[in-house]
Formats: C-alpha cells, structure tokens, sequence
C-alpha cells in the first residue's frame, strides 16, 4: 500500500531554522512544518491585506505568498499591486476549499469580529496560524481556538510585536530578578479618549470594491458607513473590542510575562455610563491574580487614559511609559522602549542583572521557524491565550459590573449579565 504524505505531515528536523529561539513561556505544542526542510519556503495564504494586514505581509514575504484574500479592493490595493502574481480571493472559504490543502499557514488580520471563523477553519485544515491581537471577539472564541491549537500541535502567533523589544526583556529580567523586592500591584494603561465615536446619520452606498456583507460576516448586520468601515468598527462592540482589545494584549504582556500571570480569580471595572453600541474613552479595570511568580496575591489596574493621581502620588513621570510596578522595595516605571527605577537616589549605583531572556530572530521569524519544527514562538496561544482572555474580560466587567471569574468552566458566579457576554450568537448563516 502506497501512503501519500502531505507537505503539512513531512517531520523533518530544523536546528538551522530554530537557532537563537528559545522557549521563552514553557514548552507550547507547536505544529510540525508543512515544509520538506527549514530551507523550504513555507505556503502562506494571508486574509486582510490592507492596513495592519499590509504590514503581517511584510512581514512573512520571505516565504512563499500564495494567496491573497480581502473584501476591500481598495484597502488591500497596495499590497495588490506590491505582489502581482498572488492570486486573489474575496471569500476565505472559497480559498479553504480550493487551496486549503496546499497551503502551509495563514497570516489573519481582520477585524476583531473576523477573527474566529477564518482562523477555526485554517486549524480544521491542519494550518499554522499567525493571527492579530486580540485573538478573538469574545472569550469562548479564544478559548475555542486556544484548544484546537493545541490539540493540533498548530505552530501559533499573536500579533503582540512589542514582545520582541530589548527593553521588554530587560523589564522582565528586573522584575523577576527582585530588583524591587516582591511585586503586589501593577497600574497599566493607554494614553488617550478613543471610544464613543458619533453615531452616523447618513446612508451612504456600499462602494462596488467593497464586499460589505462579507466584512460583516458572523455580526449583526450594520448599515454600509465608512466611519465603522474599514477602521472605525474598532469603536463598536458589534465589530471591535475598542481601546482596550486594541492596546491591552502589548501593554498587558509586560506584567503578564513578568509576574506568570494567567487567569484572574476576580474582575471589576468602572468608568462612565454603559453605552449598547460604542466604547467608551475612559475606564478602570481592576484584575486580582492569586496564582503568580510573586507568592501572593497581586493586584492588576489597566486604565483607558493615564493615571495622573497614581504617577502624582508616587512622584513619577509616565512620559513615554504605560506600566507602574510597585514592590516592597522599589518602582519600576516602564514602557515599551524605556525603563526606569525609584526612588532615584536608592538606585543610583544600581546593577542591573545580567541577561537572561533571549534575543529575538525577529518576530515574524520566530512564526516561520516554529511552522518548520522550531521551538514554538514567544506569543504562541498557550501563552497569549489567557492574556487576551482576560483584556476581553475587563470589557465585560466595565459592560455588566463585576464578577468572580472560573476560568475552567468559564463562569461569572452570580453574573448572568456577565455570562452573556462571555459567548455572544452569530449572524444566521455563520453558526459554526
């Protein structure tokens, strides 16, 4: 008998491809490559090709770009016209159906409420998966696509680049090493009041390059406005997870790698009234983590906006920072390319621990070398996986009050309102 092997099913060794990769967060299942060998080009199809889309096929065009797919004919132009000789889809299930065994991996970049579909499909085809942040739209989503990774053994990526920088390396080094004793809060946050954009009044028509109710998808279905469509949807909860979906997997993987953070036992949040439709420009998350690296119970604030009061407080300067670590002996302000000790005077001659985090090959690197039997990336979901868990979790806590939350069963104690946000019903058409 005769078996015929797949490019997906060939187990070669890839030492060349894995150098200088290191398993960062634990030893993550990693999908074997689909590659004959590390120096094979690897089969990649990518869905969303404009915007931050443009920037993942940048990314990945060392390897083999065999199909492009995007509903917006001109958003995705330019990357149109930088690869010629991709061929082109509009439907991603039409692309699955035609190709999906020929391919290696797929880059996604849609928005947040296209997240789920393209990638659950891509895994059920047995395919590597780069995939933006925040993973999904709602947290049975993620944990949906989190399991199927894994029991897969799918080589992942979220698209958290920031997690490549030197100084976020260095940030972790200092935490961990006790360079402010141990750690019980942390404050993190966005700068800014994106959120509750005005709601439109006009009816304009569906341009003919855009296939609109493909971009809607799973979604309730939304009037045609360019205001939501193609990048305002952010603001949305129908679409977009808002600010804190949009920034919380960067500046929330600086404590979560720090302290071994992964689900919280407990969730509040507040900020101005509740709107049905929009995000709001401010808010105040509160998570509480038993389980950590630092043997007691640690308080996690994430902030819409800067908290002027906490850095007047502690006599700081959150310019160009986003997180504020407050141990038993010291401050570590930081950010994501800066860094800096208090009080001043008691880190004067301080020395900082030697390295032990390892250099990125590049981020998109490490993707392409997990997909050829490479150690598995430093954002592959067992990692990321619960962080984007819990970003999506502050939205439901600021939506619905407060709860204390089973990450095993995926409950919200006595929160029925909370519960109903954890998984949320598709357009019909799009059950899956």
């Amino acid at each position: 008998m005769t078996v015929k092997h797949s490019r997906r099913d060939i187990l070669k060794t890839s030492t060349a491809a894995a150098a200088g990769l290191a398993f960062y967060h634990g030893a993550s299942p990693r999908r074997i490559s689909a590659a004959e060998s590390p120096n094979e080009k690897l089969r990649l199809a990518c869905i969303g090709v404009g915007g931050r889309g443009a920037a993942n096929v940048s990314g990945v065009q060392s390897q083999d770009m065999v199909a492009f797919c995007d509903v917006d004919e001109v958003r995705a132009g330019g990357t149109f016209e930088k690869f010629p000789n991709v061929t082109r889809y509009t439907d991603y299930r039409k692309m699955f159906d035609k190709i999906g065994g020929e391919l290696d991996g797929v880059v996604i970049s849609t928005p947040d409420h296209t997240h789920f579909h393209p990638t659950y499909i891509a895994m059920e085809h047995d395919l590597n998966v780069y995939l933006e942040k925040p993973l999904a739209h709602n947290v049975f989503e993620t944990r949906t696509l989190c399991d199927l990774a894994r029991e897969k053994k799918i080589a992942t990526q979220l698209g958290n680049q920031r997690h490549a920088m030197p100084n976020m390396h260095r940030v972790v080094e200092l935490v961990q090493s006790g360079a402010i004793g141990k750690v019980r809060e942390v404050h993190s946050w966005i700068g800014g009041d994106r959120g509750m954009p005005a709601v439109p009044t006009s009816k304009p028509p569906v341009p003919k390059t855009l296939d609109y109710d493909l971009w809607v998808g799973p979604a309730k279905f939304f009037p045609y406005e360019p205001t939501i469509c193609p990048y305002g949807w952010r603001f949305w909860w129908e679409f977009g997870t808002g600010e804190t979906g949009n920034w919380g997997c960067h500046i929330l993987d600086i404590p979560y790698w720090s302290l071994g953070l992964k689900h919280p036992e407990r969730v509040d949040a507040s900020g101005p009234p509740v709107d049905e439709l929009r995000t709001p420009k401010s808010m105040h998350v509160t998570y509480r983590f038993n389980e950590n690296n630092q043997d007691a119970p640690i308080d996690l604030h994430w902030y819409l906006g800067t908290p002027t009061d906490l850095l007047q407080q502690h006599g700081l300067s959150g310019k160009g920072m986003n997180t504020v670590f407050l141990g038993s002996d010291g401050i570590l302000v930081c950010g994501f390319g800066s860094r800096k000790l208090y009080p001043e005077e008691k880190f004067a001659d301080f020395k900082a621990p030697e390295p032990f985090v390892p250099d990125s090959p590049g981020f998109y690197n490490e993707w392409i070398a997990a997909c050829k039997g490479g150690p598995a990336s430093t954002c592959h979901f067992d990692y990321t996986g619960p962080m984007a868990e819990s970003v999506l979790l502050g939205n439901v806590a600021y939506r619905a009050g407060g709860f204390s939350w089973d990450a095993a069963t995926m409950t919200t104690g006595d929160n029925p309102k909370a519960q109903s946000l954890i998984r949320t019903p598709y357009r019909q058409g799009w059950e899956i």
